[in-house]
């Protein structure tokens, strides 16, 4: 077959230009391009890993900022609740102080109402008796005719009343 015998002939060329073409592709790729992508990914690696580390650093820090906070918060809370039970332990001092002053005001009112009300009742039987027994006087004696004294009269009208 021809077409074997021209290979077979050119065989030793093309593996000249093939060895030549992978050769020079090695040469300007391999050593003359892959260098400066394998520093930029090397430069790239590097600037990743400094970064993720400033991460790390900055979490870090984050984390004992928040720390701090936290505590100070609680110490703030803490100290406002102290001052809000002070507040209420005076307001209710404060509170009671009023109160026992106005119990003791209603106190006086209310003995001083309760004896205007005792002399004025006191005053109001009197005056009660009094009228009964001229009452009493003035029927006696237009029933029976007799005459009873002021006296009698108010002595009969008193223990009426006192015995209902």
């Amino acid at each position: 077959m021809p077409q074997i015998d021209q290979i077979a002939a050119t065989y030793g060329s093309q593996i000249f230009w093939l060895l030549l073409t992978f050769g020079f592709t090695f040469l300007v790729i391999g050593l003359g391009m892959f260098p400066k992508i394998q520093g930029t990914v090397d430069a790239r690696d590097k600037r990743i890993a400094d970064d993720l580390e400033a991460a790390r650093t900055a979490n870090s820090k984050a984390d004992e900022l928040e720390e701090s906070y936290r505590v100070k918060m609680e110490k703030d809370r803490s100290e406002a609740q102290a001052v809000v039970e002070a507040s209420k332990a005076k307001a209710n001092a404060a509170a009671e102080k009023r109160k026992t002053k106005a119990n003791a005001d209603i106190a006086a009112k209310l003995a001083a109402a309760e004896s205007d009300i005792k002399a004025r009742s006191d005053e109001a039987l009197k005056e009660i008796e009094g009228v009964s027994a001229e009452v009493a006087q003035d029927m006696v004696a237009k029933i029976s005719g007799a005459k009873v004294t002021k006296a009698a009269a108010l002595k009969e009208t008193k223990a009426a009343l006192k015995h209902g």
